[in-house]
């Protein structure tokens, strides 16, 4: 059974694209966040905006999702996630934004 995960890809109001996550990232559902990853990325111009704001639970399934996509995203995470971002070594690699 896959846990609720609804994803959606928009733009911002400066016409960047955003990736926006709602519900649980885990191993049940990594695979559908790493799809919506590859498809959103765009390997040349501005990074991707990844939307945790949302995101109440976020395992390594997710993480490891995130990290080949490390150069071409920029992520905005609530206080819950910050901390497993920074911990994880990911807000090294990308921009981490409070959301």
């Amino acid at each position: 059974m896959s846990t609720a995960l609804t994803l959606t890809t928009g733009s911002d109001p400066d016409g960047g694209r955003v990736l926006t996550a709602v519900g649980e990232i885990d191993m049940s559902n990594a695979a559908a966040f790493a799809a919506a990853l590859d498809d959103a990325v765009r390997p040349d111009g501005d990074p991707l905006v990844v939307d945790l704001t949302a995101v109440e639970y976020l395992d390594s399934a997710g993480l490891a999702a995130l990290f080949p996509h490390a150069e071409r995203i920029a992520l905005v995470a609530s206080p819950l996630l910050e901390p497993l971002l920074s911990i994880s070594g990911l807000a090294d690699l990308t921009t981490v934004r409070s959301g």
